[in-house]
């Protein structure tokens, strides 16, 4: 999978790219990712990328013609996607990834800065607009790289057992169940009875129960989502 982000500032990427699994997965040809800087593309002799609003307002606003010509420089692979990463956009979710990882063979992300981007930019390059939560960042390569680490664990080979990405929290719509290691007793605090019980079945429960009862009292919004899907799934048919 090839992975093109549109940053002002590549050197954000240096260190997470060269380190963990994500060094490791680039390392095997498991995905790619090549760094684009729009200032390459600006017919400004200062190489300005920015410019001030039309109609007033603080701040700048990053400029068409550079953006579009980075994005236009690149190959464009069948199955691409071009994410501009916004306060404004759909909110990140496990979906998104999962749908990415599989569906597409191209990430194209746009780190915005400054006020954003000129509008055209989003009416007319961009395909999808992602927000990873309501706050705002200084710059856009922040999400950018948790879409690139997100997309990146799911792709085949990445992660070593494939199987631990399905018991995510989210993956079934709730929370993950509490994790514990050895040893079995810390400062008297000891690890729940059941899973050390070696009963593959009561553990299996007492993990489900934990779910569900984390993401009703942590997320009561995931809650009633997954409450009113398993209300349909138990619905007869028609």
């Amino acid at each position: 999978m090839r992975f093109d982000i549109i940053t002002l500032f590549p050197e954000f990427f240096a260190s997470p790219l060269s380190s963990g699994l994500m060094a490791k997965a680039l390392a095997r040809g498991i995905a790619e990712v090549v760094l684009t800087n729009p200032r390459d593309f600006s017919t400004d002799k200062h190489q300005r990328v920015d410019d001030e609003p039309y109609g007033g307002g603080v701040g700048m606003v990053m400029k068409p013609e550079p953006l579009f010509a980075a994005v236009e420089s690149l190959p464009s692979l069948p199955r691409r996607e071009v994410i501009y990463v916004t306060p404004q956009g759909q909110p990140l979710t496990q979906q998104h990834l999962w749908h990415w990882s599989q569906e597409r063979d191209q990430l194209v992300i746009l780190c915005g800065h400054y006020e954003g981007v000129d509008e055209r930019v989003v009416e007319h390059l961009v395909t999808q607009e992602i927000s990873i939560g309501d706050f705002v960042l200084t710059c856009g390569e922040i999400p950018a790289l948790v879409i690139l680490n997100g997309v990146l664990r799911l792709l085949p080979g990445t992660v070593g057992k494939a199987a631990s990405l399905h018991q995510d929290s989210f993956e079934d719509g709730l929370l993950d169940y509490p994790h514990y290691t050895r040893p079995a007793e810390f400062r008297g605090w000891t690890v729940p009875p059941v899973l050390l019980s070696g009963h593959h079945g009561r553990i299996a429960a007492w993990r489900r129960a934990q779910q569900i009862e984390r993401t009703r009292q942590r997320r009561p919004d995931l809650y009633e989502k997954w409450i009113s899907h398993e209300q349909n799934k138990r619905m007869p048919l028609d």
